[in-house]
C-alpha cells in the first residue's frame, strides 16, 4: 500500500483563513525549490555584473590611452584633402552616391534633403537618391515635388519609389544600388531622414577612403537637436553618448571594427558587394552588412569629430519600439552569424574574440540582462527570500562603478545620473525581453515600426509660444496623445511588485533596499502612465 503524504491540518479545515493557507505552501516550498533556484540566480546576476564590470572598465583604460597617446585618425590612416583643381576640373573627386531612404516622413523630409543637396563636393561627381518607401499618397507627392524642385537647381537627385516594402530599409537600400544610374559611384553616404550634416561631411570623410584602399567604412558621431526637449531625450543623449564617447572610439582604435550606426556613415560600394550587398534577415541591417564586411579584413574609422544633427524620439511609446528593435535585432545576428564568425579564417582570433564576446556577448546580451534580472528581479526577491544573501559588492560597489564609468560621455547631465540609472532599469525590462526574442526568433523578433520623427514642428511651436508671450519655464509639456495612448501595462505591473517588496523591505528588512525600491518604483509608474516624455529636465 502506497505511503501517504502527510497534509497540514490548515489544509484540512475548509473554513481556514486562504491567506494562511497560502503562507502554509509558501513554507513548504521555500526552502527546497525557492531558495536554491533564487539563489542560482543571484550566482548567474553577480557573474554577468562581473562580466560587464570588467569590460566597462577594459572600455574605460583604453579609451583613456586613445585620448592621451593615439594618433588622431588623419595621422593614423593616409589622409590628403581633395583639392579642386582649376586644370583637372573636378574630375580628381570621386563620384558619391547619397541615399536617403524615407518612409511617411512629413515633418523632416525637407531637411534631409536641403542638407544632402547643400554639400560641398562638385555637383558632376554627385548622386542624390531619395528612396521613399511611403505610404501615404499625399507625402509621397510631397517629396517628389522637393526632388523636382532642387532637381531644377541643377542638383542630380533621383526621386526612387518601389512597389512594395519588402526588406524595409535593407531592401530599399538594396534596390537603389541596382540603379544603372549609380554603377560608376565609387562611394555612398547613407543618411535618415532626420539627418542634417554639414556642408563639409564629404570632404572630411572621403579622403580617408580615397587614399586607403583597405577602409571600408567611415562613421560620424551623431548629435541630437532636440537633446533638452524632454527629460526622455536627455536620458537618452546620456546613453547614446557613451555608445559613441567610448564604445566606438575603443573599437575603431583596437580592431578597426564597430557596428555601423545605420546613418551618417560613408561605405566603399565594392566593399558592400563584396560581403554580399545588404541583407533583410533582422532588424539590424546596418550592423549585420558591418560584421560581415569586417569579416572580410576590411577596416573601419570612427571619426568623432565629424558630427551629424538628427532627431532623438520624444514620445515613449516611439521609444520603445525603436529600443525594441535595437535590442531584438542584435541578439538575433548573433544567433545567425556566431558560429560564421568562429569559422572566419580572414582576421586575426582576438579580433574574433572582441566580436563575440565584448560586441556581442556583453554589450548587446549581457547588459540588458543583468540590469533587469538583478536590480528589477532577483534583488527585490531576496527580501522576501532572506535566507538568500546578497554581497554589497554585488549589490551597491559593481553597479556604481559602472554608472560612473558610464557617465563620461555626457558631463552636462551629470545632475541627472541618479535618475538616468533608474530609468535604464525601466528600459531594461523591454531590452531583456526583445533580447530573448531575438535569441528565440520568436515571433516579434523581424517587427519593424518607423521611429516617428517630429522635425522642427516643436520648434515652431516654440517660436508661437514665444510669439503670445508664453513662458517657456514648465515643469511638464502637454501630452500630443491620449492617456489611453500612453498607458503601459508592463511598467505599471513591475511598479506595483517593487512597490509591495519596498514595503516588505521597510517592514521587516535590514538592508535599507526599500529606498532604492520605492524610487524604482515611481520610475516604473512615470513610465507606466507614459508621464517620461513630458517632464522637462533642468
Amino acid at each position: 500500500m502506497a505511503e501517504k503524504i502527510p497534509i497540514p491540518e490548515a489544509f484540512q479545515n475548509p473554513g481556514y483563513d486562504i491567506a494562511a493557507q497560502i503562507g502554509m505552501m509558501w513554507e513548504l516550498i521555500k526552502a527546497p525549490v525557492i531558495v536554491p533556484l533564487l539563489r542560482l540566480g543571484v550566482y548567474i546576476c553577480l557573474a554577468m555584473s562581473l562580466m560587464l564590470l570588467m569590460e566597462r572598465l577594459y572600455m574605460g583604460v583604453v579609451i583613456i590611452l586613445v585620448k592621451l597617446f593615439w594618433k588622431k585618425p588623419e595621422k593614423r590612416y593616409n589622409f590628403e584633402p581633395l583639392q579642386d583643381d582649376v586644370e583637372m576640373g573636378s574630375s580628381n573627386f570621386p563620384v558619391v552616391l547619397i541615399q536617403i531612404p524615407m518612409f511617411n516622413e512629413k515633418e523632416v523630409y525637407k531637411i534631409s534633403i536641403g542638407a544632402a543637396c547643400g554639400l560641398s563636393w562638385p555637383s558632376d561627381r554627385l548622386v542624390i537618391q531619395v528612396l521613399d518607401d511611403s505610404t501615404d499618397p499625399a507625402i509621397k507627392q510631397l517629396v517628389e515635388m522637393e526632388c523636382q524642385r532642387w532637381a531644377s537647381k541643377g542638383i542630380n537627385i533621383t526621386y526612387q519609389i518601389r512597389e512594395n516594402r519588402t526588406g524595409y530599409k535593407a531592401g530599399a537600400l538594396k534596390e537603389g544600388l541596382k540603379r544603372s544610374y549609380v554603377k560608376h559611384c565609387e562611394y555612398v553616404a547613407i543618411f535618415d531622414a532626420d539627418f542634417r550634416p554639414e556642408p563639409d561631411f564629404l570632404r572630411r570623410s572621403i579622403p580617408f577612403l580615397v587614399h586607403n584602399p583597405d577602409i571600408a567604412l567611415v562613421q560620424a558621431r551623431w548629435r541630437f537637436v532636440n537633446a533638452d526637449e524632454c527629460l526622455l531625450t536627455r536620458m537618452q543623449e546620456m546613453s547614446l553618448d557613451y555608445h559613441f564617447t567610448v564604445e566606438q572610439e575603443v573599437g575603431s582604435a583596437t580592431h578597426a571594427f564597430f557596428g555601423f550606426n545605420g546613418t551618417a556613415g560613408v561605405w566603399r560600394i565594392a566593399a558592400i558587394n563584396e560581403a554580399g550587398g545588404w541583407k533583410d534577415r533582422t532588424t539590424v541591417e546596418d550592423m549585420d552588412l558591418a560584421v560581415r564586411v569586417s569579416l572580410r579584413g576590411w577596416k573601419f574609422v570612427y571619426l568623432g569629430d565629424l558630427q551629424a544633427k538628427s532627431e532623438l524620439p520624444s514620445t515613449f511609446k516611439a521609444f520603445r519600439f525603436q529600443q525594441h528593435r535595437w535590442s531584438c535585432g542584435p541578439a538575433n545576428l548573433f544567433r545567425k552569424m556566431v558560429m560564421e564568425i568562429v569559422r572566419n579564417k580572414k582576421v586575426k582570433f582576438w579580433k574574433k574574440v572582441y566580436v563575440i564576446y565584448s560586441f556581442f556577448f556583453v554589450r548587446k546580451i549581457i547588459a540588458h540582462m543583468v540590469t533587469f534580472c538583478f536590480y528589477c528581479f532577483v534583488l527585490p526577491l531576496t527580501i522576501l527570500v532572506p535566507e538568500v544573501h546578497v554581497p554589497i559588492w554585488g549589490a551597491v560597489y559593481i553597479p556604481s562603478i559602472i554608472t560612473i564609468l558610464n557617465s563620461v560621455g555626457t558631463p552636462r547631465s551629470i545632475h541627472l545620473l541618479f535618475y538616468w540609472i533608474l530609468f535604464e532599469n525601466v528600459m531594461s525590462l523591454h531590452r531583456t525581453k526583445a533580447t530573448f526574442i531575438g535569441l528565440l526568433e520568436a515571433g516579434r523578433a523581424n517587427e519593424w515600426v518607423v521611429t516617428e520623427k517630429l522635425g522642427d514642428a516643436l520648434k515652431k511651436k516654440a517660436e508661437a509660444d514665444a510669439a503670445t508671450k508664453k513662458t517657456p519655464f514648465k515643469l511638464f509639456k502637454r501630452p500630443r496623445f491620449k492617456f489611453g495612448d500612453r498607458l503601459h501595462l508592463l511598467e505599471l505591473g513591475f511598479g506595483v511588485f517593487l512597490f509591495l517588496c519596498g514595503c516588505y523591505d521597510f517592514v521587516h528588512g535590514k538592508n535599507n533596499y526599500f529606498v532604492y525600491l520605492f524610487l524604482q518604483t515611481i520610475t516604473f509608474l512615470i513610465c507606466g502612465f507614459g508621464f517620461v516624455g513630458t517632464i522637462i529636465p533642468s
